[in-house]
């Protein structure tokens, strides 16, 4: 399948200059985004990509464990239970193009120590001391932009009073999820025999992404349907993307696209012996007060555009 080559817009929070307007046009002609001066501290998100594997470092890291350490934080048998590890290829997705693969990952999830209905499952800190700590702010760093910063400018690229959709995240049932694809031979890669993470969109409101180096996440072009671009690392930046239910909540005007995460292309002179580099990158899920009731925004529906909700649904 051939790529699109075209790069996502870029969109600078820098004191809030643009990041309404363009926030707003990215999400509604892409849904992704690279953001920058975020305000989330670099060397914090060094910091959690450490904590994730490290050589560096005398002790094992988070996914450099044995695997009958990491077990000692399993994740829950029901799917939507996101917290604590799950083990590579613990889950298939069957989604569009992608039925069949395999996704040749570990992550581990964890979210607000506060939560009543999502407690965190950690790994015992006598096995990795500090983790909890450092994840834990982490996470709550990433909570201070959304709320902050995040949610406001979406609020007014959309006309709405700055602070709309805060009332709507008050419970803090957000997601931070560390993801290690690891490496293999590239020829398992190029045969089907291991891939990465099929095409899929996000659930909830949005979610901002961290990668390392390696690359190979790429997302459809709106243009091409079924046609995907390369969405390179880029230093210094995060990446956003919007999920299915502001979109829906937007009446379909911001966009949910289509993403995966491929290995990356074979490089040049690399002989049919070669190494696909492991990936690693860390996502944080943002969703809206399941207890909360909700109706098509203001302004995204009129006499040329139906609500596509006709009574109130609850989230």
């Amino acid at each position: 399948m051939a790529f699109n080559r075209e790069s996502l817009p870029t969109v600078n929070f820098v004191d809030f200059g643009d990041g309404t307007s363009k926030l707003f046009e990215a999400c509604r002609d892409v849904g992704f985004a690279y953001l920058v001066n975020t305000g989330i501290p670099q060397g914090q998100i060094d910091g959690m990509f450490d904590w994730a594997f490290s050589w560096h470092h005398k002790s094992a890291k988070l996914f450099a464990l044995p695997i009958e350490t990491k077990l000692k934080a399993p994740h829950p048998q029901e799917g939507w239970k996101h917290r604590g590890y799950s083990g590579v290829c613990a889950h298939k997705f069957f989604l569009f193009q992608d039925a069949q693969l395999n996704n040749f990952k570990e992550s581990f999830d964890l979210g607000s120590e506060d939560s009543q209905t999502l407690p965190n499952n950690w790994i015992p800190d006598e096995d990795l001391p500090g983790f909890q700590t450092y994840a834990t702010n982490f996470y709550n760093t990433c909570r201070e932009f959304q709320l902050s910063i995040l949610l406001p400018a979406l609020a007014l690229g959309l006309d709405l009073p700055k602070d709309f959709f805060l009332g709507y995240h008050e419970a803090n049932e957000n997601q931070l999820r560390l993801l290690h694809y690891p490496g293999a031979p590239t020829s398992v890669f190029e045969s089907g025999e291991r891939g990465r993470i099929g095409a899929h969109t996000d659930f909830g409101t949005g979610t901002l992404l961290f990668q390392d180096d390696c690359g190979g996440l790429q997302v459809e072009t709106p243009s091409q349907p079924g046609v995907f671009m390369h969405v390179p690392p880029v230093p210094g930046t995060v990446l956003f993307n919007i999920g299915d239910f502001l979109m829906r909540w937007s009446n379909d005007t911001l966009k949910s696209t289509l993403h995966r995460v491929r290995a990356p292309p074979r490089r040049d002179g690399q002989g049919d012996d070669g190494e696909t580099k492991e990936r690693f990158s860390i996502a944080y899920f943002m969703g809206a007060d399941k207890e909360k009731t909700i109706e098509c925004l203001p302004g995204c529906s009129g006499p040329d555009k139906s609500k596509n909700m006709s009574l109130s649904r609850n989230i």
